[in-house]
């Protein structure tokens, strides 16, 4: 078994999915000093390569309990499957840990993916359940109705790469 491995998501993908998924944002918004990078892991749903990414750990995060769309990466980050979605290996690139310059942010990732590694097996359970139960129940869970509209994902990631 392959271990999980960590991408980035070229942003001009992102910007591409936002007007069909609520919950993605674009990487850089007018006034914003930084560019928010899409990291994450990239599992395998319905013969797709689905991207679910990872996010800051907040204080809410702290008294949340994880569920089925909702882990935690220790105290270092969050992977809200909810908002996975499918993405062609085109757009992404792999994170190579030896080319990170800033020290901290280099142990962070490397401390977060030690912890992803030792989850994976859960992860990609997860996933695959998170996707079932959408498919089977559309927006009538709240479980439902908190994840992106994979069906209609999957179908504007087969047109991104038909352009």
């Amino acid at each position: 078994m392959e271990n999980i491995k960590i991408y980035e998501i070229d942003a001009a993908y992102i910007d591409y999915l936002v007007p069909y998924a609520p919950h993605l944002f674009h990487n850089r918004q007018k006034g914003q000093a930084n560019e928010r990078k899409y990291i994450g892991v990239v599992l395998q749903i319905n013969g797709l390569n689905y991207f679910a990414p990872l996010s800051s750990f907040k204080p809410k995060h702290a008294r949340m309990k994880e569920g089925l769309d909702y882990l935690k990466i220790k105290n270092y980050a969050v992977i809200n499957l909810n908002n996975m979605f499918p993405v062609p290996m085109s757009e992404c690139r792999y994170v190579d840990f030896s080319s990170i310059r800033d020290p901290s942010y280099k142990s962070l990732l490397l401390s977060e993916y030690r912890y992803i590694k030792s989850i994976q097996e859960k992860i990609k359970k997860n996933a695959a359940a998170l996707y079932n139960h959408k498919a089977a129940n559309g927006n009538e869970t709240p479980l439902a109705k908190r994840c992106n509209n994979f069906a209609l994902l999957e179908t504007k990631c087969k047109e991104y790469c038909h352009k």
